[in-house]
Parts: structure tokens; C-alpha cells; sequence
């Protein structure tokens, strides 16, 4: 049964059964149903199921309920790492998105579930086994992120010492040999967007391959543009959110900073724009949707760019097609944005109007975005 919500006061609630107990075990959460709410109350059921599978259930709830937790800090010996990492993600879904959660905790909290009961003084113990099981690179992920869950426990007063602060692994270097490009240049920019265009199955997307080249915003702004948020003539474009695929969620865009793009009179961009714009544009439709009418999600550009397997078969996207043909390197989709910023920087543009166009700060702009192999080549029309 676990969490449901009331028809009543559409408030989200926990009932169970547990072997051994004749009654329905019920826990108010007194939290509206959301996306956000909905998290908090299955990572309080996981701790209670957690408690049950160990043997250690409190039949009374006091130490499940929401709002009672008693701030009486507790000798770190006596508290296990996953009942401080369960309070944790409690307090860090009431103040970040739904899709950090998913890409920072989600792996974090599997391994926090095979550690089990293991006590948070056993530090040594879990870096040890972190190393010996998992890369080299997810135990240093997952020994920071355990010692912001102790700091933030002890900042709460739930216990009084940081065992992992002098567990950390130095940050792990890149290989030697791992491909450093991280943006195309013009050519085969250009080249990519022709492979689209000609493309016998996905042709279809080559509107929103040439707009992320154009514009170097994020995959999942694009994704939740509408005809609302293009001026009549298509010489502004209004980016307020983004579409996060993997929570399935609508949300503001990654810094939360709402910008407008400029697309000049008779640009490329504003003819792109001009020429998939229906004749009596819904401001609610989406500009780029699926063959199937839906919205673009990660998942489909991922597909036509890289590829994907289907019956033990494998399927080449675009790009991956022309990287295998020896044409160009292979890069992720995200190259689209390096490339926009690292050309319009090479093309006279100041990091300042660049890091306002693709909605990000000076510093990162200049420290990942201006790429030396690329800008110090010959630069084309751009």
C-alpha cells in the first residue's frame, strides 16, 4: 500500500501491514501531494521498510513521524550511515529540483542501501569497500557526498563527529588518453547538420540539431519551447524553463535565469524558425516534437545522435555514423553548446553577451567554453 494520498485534503500518507502485527500501521505526513513531497515520503517509507528487513521496526512510529525528530546529537558510533543519509535527502528535497536529486543521490542511495546498517564510525571499513566494488571515481563521488551528509548532521545536531572529512580520495584525473575536444569546428558542425538533413529516419530532428548549434542552449530548454515564446517575426526567442527527461518535469532553467535570444533579420536562425512556424501558431504547441507528435526528450536525441540497440542490435545515430567513416570525432550532443560558445567567442562576441546567450556565468564560460585547438584555427563566416 505504502504511500497514498488523500482524496480528502490531497495530502500524502503512509499505510502498511508488517508480519507479526494485527493492525494497519498509518503515518500522517502533512505534505501536499508533488513530485517534490512525494520523494520525501517514499524515502521515509524506504527507512521503515529498511527497519523491518534488519528487524529493528519501531511498532510505536514516534521515530518514523514527520516533524518529531528529537535534534539530541548521538555519539557517531551509535548512528547507522543510512538513517543519517534518509534525514539528509529529507532536508535536501525541500530546497533542490526533483532531476538534481535523481542525477546527484540516486546511485549514492543504492549504495547507501547495501551498506545497510553499517555504522558511520566504520569509515575506514567503507572506503575500503567502496574501492574494492565500485571504480575509482564513484568512490570519491560517494565519500565527499558522505561527508556533506555527516557535516550537515552535525550542523543539525544529529551527531557529533565527521569520520569521512579524513576519508577523501584525491579527485581523479583524466585519462591520458580520453578525447579532450569538446566542440566542433564550423566545417563539421556544418557537416553534421547536413547528415541530419539527409538523413533517411531521422531527418525529422534536423530542426532541432541545427537550433542547438545555433544557439548552444541546454537539450532540455529546447525541449519545452513553445510558439508563446518566439516573437511574431522570430527575432526573439524567450527561454524561461527546461524539460528534465529523466523525472519527466517541467522547471526553470538550471541557474534559474530567464534570458532572450537574439535572432537576427535574415539569419539563419530566424529562417529556421520562420520555416517550421504553422501558419497560425498555438502559443501552448511545442516547436520541436517526436515523429509521433510528442515532446523531445533526451532519450530520442540521444537516439538519433549516438544510436541505441534494439534485439541484440545495434543501431547508429547520425553523428555516430560519420565518426565510424573516419568524417569527424565523435562527441556527445552537449558538444553543440561548447561549439556555439566557442565560436561566437572566436567570432568577435564578448563572454559576457556569450555566457547571457546560453545562460551561464563569465567564469564558466571562459573556463569551459573557449576550447585553443578550435579558436586558434582560421574562423569562417560564422
Amino acid at each position: 500500500m505504502a504511500v497514498t494520498v488523500d482524496s480528502n485534503t490531497q495530502k500524502l500518507n503512509i499505510r502498511f501491514r508488517v508480519n507479526g502485527f494485527s493492525k494497519q500501521f498509518y503515518i500522517s505526513t502533512g505534505l501536499k501531494n508533488s513530485p517534490k513531497n512525494r520523494t520525501i515520503a517514499d524515502s521515509r517509507w524506504e527507512e521503515i521498510q529498511r527497519d523491518i528487513a534488519l528487524g529493528r521496526f519501531d511498532p510505536t512510529l514516534k521515530s518514523y513521524k514527520f516533524g518529531s525528530h528529537q535534534n539530541v546529537a548521538l555519539p557517531v558510533e551509535r548512528e547507522p550511515l543510512c538513517k543519517l543519509w534518509d534525514k539528509f535527502l529529507v532536508f535536501q528535497s525541500q530546497h533542490l529540483e526533483l532531476s538534481t536529486l535523481e542525477s546527484d543521490y540516486k546511485q549514492i542511495t543504492k549504495i547507501v542501501t547495501e551498506l545497510s546498517s553499517k555504522p558511520i564510525k566504520d569509515a575506514p571499513t567503507i572506503r575500503d569497500w567502496l574501492l574494492a566494488k565500485y571504480s575509482y571515481h564513484t568512490a570519491h563521488k560517494s565519500l565527499a557526498a558522505f561527508s556533506r551528509c555527516c557535516k550537515w548532521g552535525i550542523d543539525s545536531g544529529l551527531i557529533n563527529f565527521n569520520p569521512f572529512e579524513k576519508m577523501q580520495l584525491p579527485k581523479p584525473k583524466n585519462p591520458s588518453n580520453e578525447n579532450e575536444e569538446k566542440a566542433y569546428t564550423l566545417e563539421q558542425r556544418d557537416l553534421i547538420i547536413s547528415a541530419f538533413e539527409s538523413h533517411p529516419k531521422f531527418s525529422h530532428y534536423s530542426s532541432l540539431v541545427k537550433f542547438l548549434f545555433w544557439t548552444g542552449c541546454r537539450p532540455g530548454e529546447a525541449f519545452s519551447l513553445t510558439w508563446g515564446d518566439v516573437s511574431h517575426e522570430c527575432t526573439r526567442i524567450s527561454i524561461t524553463k527546461a524539460y528534465a527527461s529523466r523525472v519527466q518535469l517541467l522547471k526553470g532553467t538550471k541557474n534559474n535565469r530567464r534570458r532572450v535570444f537574439p535572432c537576427g533579420k535574415g539569419s539563419k536562425l530566424q529562417s529556421l524558425l520562420a520555416e517550421i512556424q504553422p501558419d497560425s501558431p498555438d502559443p501552448s504547441e511545442l516547436i520541436f516534437q517526436s515523429r509521433a507528435g510528442q515532446r523531445v526528450n533526451l532519450n530520442i536525441l540521444d537516439k538519433c545522435w549516438r544510436g541505441h540497440e534494439t534485439k541484440g542490435y545495434r543501431y547508429n545515430g547520425v553523428v555516430t555514423e560519420l565518426a565510424n567513416q573516419g568524417i569527424i570525432p565523435y562527441l556527445k550532443a552537449y558538444s553543440t553548446r561548447h561549439t556555439f560558445a566557442t565560436w561566437a567567442i572566436a567570432s568577435g562576441a564578448s563572454p559576457e553577451k556569450v555566457a547571457y546567450w546560453i545562460g551561464d556565468n563569465i567564469q564558466t564560460v571562459l573556463r569551459y567554453y573557449c576550447h585553443p585547438d578550435v579558436t586558434k584555427s582560421e574562423c569562417p563566416d560564422f
